[in-house]
Parts: structure tokens; C-alpha cells; sequence
């Protein structure tokens, strides 16, 4: 911290923290110039002010951004009467929850975009059996406010403006050991909001913590209790979850401790039982490395609709499998099934349609490449995989090939050569036809002029055919356009 006093107390609090660690906490003072001015405007009114949660354990991370978390003894209508003549921009979205928020340019910061800045009152939260709204509860001291937070690491603050560092629940050196432990018994922390059992797994995925055993039991014995939450709320951690560094993790907590039973139950029924007659691939296993697999593949940010095609892309299997006369297990079509799966779930997790349309045709699509063999298509082939993929084709290529996760190498460079022989001639075809828009030779326009009739159905008609003709045989010359559509008029007369 900025003086040798609180240098001292988080060297002796965390002796595990490295001292490149205990320095981040320097990170502070590059946000004091805000949060200190802001901190001043609360004490003229007569209210405190602390930086708190993950604001404070980033910080010690070496990892804070310019999203800041702040608590106060201030009431909500106080903050705003407080924060609006200084931010530069002010929003009201969580007031029913005590929090405000706010953006504020960096001074002397040419160019920089600010802070966003969240002002929460000290607060407790709790579920009532029979709600899925929490129920908002203010409180009047700091140390209330750090005792309701989910996870010690999250309940650590930093007093404005003398900058003392608070940590009444030894959130540093839980830090140091990364481990998520809560400030008190688990069973109340997650009695108050159950959603905290989800924060879990998530800050398990993005910070790689692992879980204290009385957190696993709680969340496995209060596994229900989930179900009391909204599912807009369920979702926005599962995606949280899934674009952390190490989703494999979150993902296993939630399906070890019963939770995924009950927010995504179609991912711990990939667990299909062995016995010793009819061994087969572990689906559940398999859709993990398929997830690490298509991560790896990434170009820039996380992807999350690829990363939510991969965990679900063989999700219907468990309905389709069948034991074949010939000992092997079959599961014909299951990709057909887990699209109309995949459409049933994320829409009772409330995810946008777009979202639900392009991973629903992601599963749908992840087995067509296998058709392809040793490069056998032919350009019509192509042309169809390219129309039917559409936007998705990039992602579609990073889940077929994540897709491959036999321990065969032989197996595994022959697939991988096959699919560069696929991408290769989809290019090809991209720079002589333009694949990527593939139309008919004759538009709506040209059809009725050529053929004489207004529009109506029969126009649609004639385009879905001329188009079937453009994917099978290529671009065509306009004379030999019409006279194909001459050609075929003729027979639906």
C-alpha cells in the first residue's frame, strides 16, 4: 500500500504473496486521483467512501482495470445527489439495489476512456424461500457491508481517502493461497443469495482459485436452492464462467456438486454410464477437450457462442444412442436432436435469439465435414457447406477441428489433412465464384421480365431453382441462365 505501515501489515497477513504482488497494490494509486477527489465530495456530505471487492483483490493481482467498485454509508438518493454535478455521465439501472453508477473522464489522460464507476450502500442481501428477488437490506457500517460479501478474497477494502487497507476476514491470504472461502459459514452465505454458489465455479474458471471443502459441501447440499434464481442471473454467470481462462474448471464444479443438474442438466447427462459389453467414448470428457480445444483456436477475444457450440455439441447423444447387434454404439442423427436441444435450453436461459440460432446451426453442422471423407466433394458439395454454414463458417471451422480428440495420431493428422484440403478448396472456390454470396444468376426482377408474370409464389419458386442450379453447377452464362428458367418453366406449366 502507499505507506510502509500497510506495506508491513500485507507482507505479515499473506507471507505467501510475492512481493511483485504485494507491490500491484501500487495499482491504487494510479485511480487516486478519481477516487480520491470522489472520496472528498462524500466526506463534505458527512459519508464514507472505500474501494472494495473486486476492485481490491484485482489490484492485488496486478490486474485492475478501469471499472471501479466502491461502498458507502451513503443512501442511494444521497449518491446521486453527490455523483451527478462531477461524473460526466449517470445511470440509475441497479438503484433498487443500492448501487449507482457512473463515468468519469481520467484527468490529464488524453484520450483515455474513463472510469466506470460502481457506488454501492452497505447493504445485505437474503432470499426469501418463495422469491426470486432478493430482498435489499441497508446497512451503516463497513464492516457489516465486507462480513454479507460472497468470498473473502471479495470482502477486502480499501478506506478513502487515508487509503487503510481493511480485511477483516483474512481475505489476503486467501488470496495468496488462491482459494475461494466465504466470510461466514457458506450455508448462510448462499441461504442470502444462492447465486453465489455459481460465483464460485465462475471466479474457479477465471482467476484458476480453488474451492475450500466446507464451500464444495455447502454448494453441494444447497444445489436447489438455485432454482429460486432468476434465469437472466444464471446466465450472465454461466457466461462468465465459460469466457474465464480456465472453463473446464467451472464447468466440473458445477456438474461435481449437483448444480448443473440444475441450471444445465444436459451437460452431466454426457456422463454415459460404461459397462463392460459396450465401451465408448467419454462424451462428457470429450465435449471438455473439445472446449479447451476450440478455445485454443481463438483469434482475439473470447468467443462465446463457439465456446457454447463446443460444451454443447454432443448433447444428443444421450437420446440417440443405440447398442448395435455388432457391440458398437451408435448415435445416428444426434446432432439434429442436440440442435432442437440446444434452442430448448439456452431459450429457458433467456439468451438472445441470435445467439440461440447460431449455436443451435453450429451443432446442427459439427458432423457434416465428416462426410467429406478424403476429399472426395464435389464443388457442389462445397458450395453447399460454405451456403449453409453462411457467417458461421469460421466458427464452424474451429469446432470440427476442435472436434477431434482421438488419442490415434495417425487418425487424428489424417483428419486434420482432410479438413486443410476443405479449407483449401473452399478458397479456391471463394476467389473464382464468391462464395461468400452466393446468389442465383437471375434476380427477382429477371425472373418475372424473362417469364412474364407479376409477383407471387411462383417467383420464389423459380429462385430456390435457379439457385439449386447456381450450387450445383457453378456461375452461369446470363444466356444460359434463361434458358435454364425457360427450361423449367416450361415443366410447371
Amino acid at each position: 500500500m502507499p505507506n510502509d505501515r500497510n506495506e508491513t501489515q500485507l507482507r505479515q497477513a499473506a507471507p505467501g504473496l510475492g512481493t511483485a504482488q504485494r507491490q500491484a497494490v501500487g495499482e491504487l494509486l494510479r485511480v487516486s486521483p478519481i477516487a480520491d477527489d470522489l472520496a472528498a465530495r462524500f466526506a463534505r456530505a458527512g459519508f464514507s467512501l472505500a474501494l472494495v471487492g473486486g476492485s481490491v483483490r484485482d489490484a492485488l493481482l496486478g490486474r485492475l482495470g478501469n471499472d471501479l467498485d466502491f461502498t458507502t454509508d451513503a443512501r442511494p438518493e444521497d449518491v446521486l445527489r453527490i455523483v451527478r454535478p462531477w461524473a460526466d455521465a449517470v445511470w440509475e439501472v441497479g438503484i433498487a439495489f443500492g448501487t449507482i453508477g457512473c463515468r468519469k473522464a481520467a484527468p490529464d489522460e488524453a484520450g483515455d476512456e474513463g472510469y466506470q464507476l460502481e457506488i454501492t450502500t452497505y447493504r445485505s442481501e437474503a432470499y426469501d424461500r418463495s422469491s426470486r428477488k432478493p430482498e435489499v437490506v441497508y446497512g451503516d457500517s463497513l464492516q457489516e457491508d465486507l462480513l454479507r460479501r460472497d468470498f473473502t478474497v471479495n470482502a477486502m477494502a480499501v478506506a478513502l481517502p487515508r487509503k487503510e487497507f481493511i480485511d477483516p476476514h483474512n481475505g489476503l491470504a486467501d488470496l495468496a493461497q488462491r482459494v475461494l472461502r466465504t466470510p461466514g459459514t457458506p450455508e448462510d452465505s448462499f441461504s442470502d443469495d444462492p447465486l453465489r454458489m455459481m460465483r464460485a465455479a465462475r471466479f474457479a474458471a477465471q482467476l484458476d482459485f480453488a474451492v475450500a471443502e466446507p464451500v464444495l459441501a455447502a454448494m453441494s447440499d444447497m444445489a436447489d436452492r438455485i432454482d429460486i434464481v432468476s434465469a437472466e442471473r444464471v446466465r450472465d454467470e454461466l457466461n462468465k464462467l465459460l469466457l474465464g481462462d480456465h472453463p473446464r474448471k467451472g464447468i466440473t464444479l458445477l456438474v461435481e456438486t449437483g448444480l448443473a443438474e440444475r441450471v444445465l442438466p444436459e451437460v452431466p447427462a454426457l456422463r454415459l454410464e460404461r459397462d463392460e459389453h459396450h465401451r465408448h467414448k467419454d462424451v462428457y470428457e470429450h465435449s471438455l477437450t473439445v472446449l479447451e480445444q476450440a478455445i485454443d483456436l481463438e483469434d482475439g477475444a473470447p468467443d462465446l457462442v463457439l465456446r457454447l457450440s463446443a460444451l454443447l455439441h454432443d448433447i444428443g447423444k444421450p437420446k440417440t444412442r443405440r447398442f448395435e447387434k455388432d457391440g458398437r454404439v451408435s448415435f445416428h442423427h444426434h446432432e439434429v436432436v442436440g440442435a432442437k436441444m440446444v434452442k430448448q435450453r439456452l431459450a429457458r436461459l433467456k439468451y438472445p435469439n441470435e445467439i440461440i440460432k447460431d449455436v443451435a446451426r453450429l451443432v446442427e453442422l459439427h458432423l457434416r465435414f465428416h462426410g467429406y471423407g478424403t476429399g472426395e466433394w464435389t464443388d457442389s458439395a462445397v458450395r453447399r457447406y460454405v451456403r449453409d454454414a453462411g457467417p458461421l463458417l469460421s466458427r464452424l471451422h474451429k469446432l470440427t477441428r476442435s472436434d477431434c480428440t482421438t488419442r490415434n495420431r495417425r487418425k487424428a493428422l489424417a483428419l486434420s489433412r482432410a479438413y486443410d484440403s476443405l479449407e483449401e478448396r473452399i478458397e479456391q472456390l471463394k476467389q473464382q465464384e464468391e462464395l461468400d454470396a452466393i446468389r442465383p444468376d437471375l434476380n427477382g426482377n429477371d425472373i418475372m421480365e424473362i417469364l412474364g408474370i407479376g409477383p407471387g409464389p411462383e417467383i420464389g419458386r423459380a429462385y430456390r431453382q435457379l439457385l439449386e442450379l447456381r450450387m450445383e453447377n457453378g456461375p452461369m452464362e446470363h444466356e444460359a441462365a434463361v434458358a435454364a428458367l425457360k427450361d423449367w418453366w416450361t415443366t410447371q406449366q
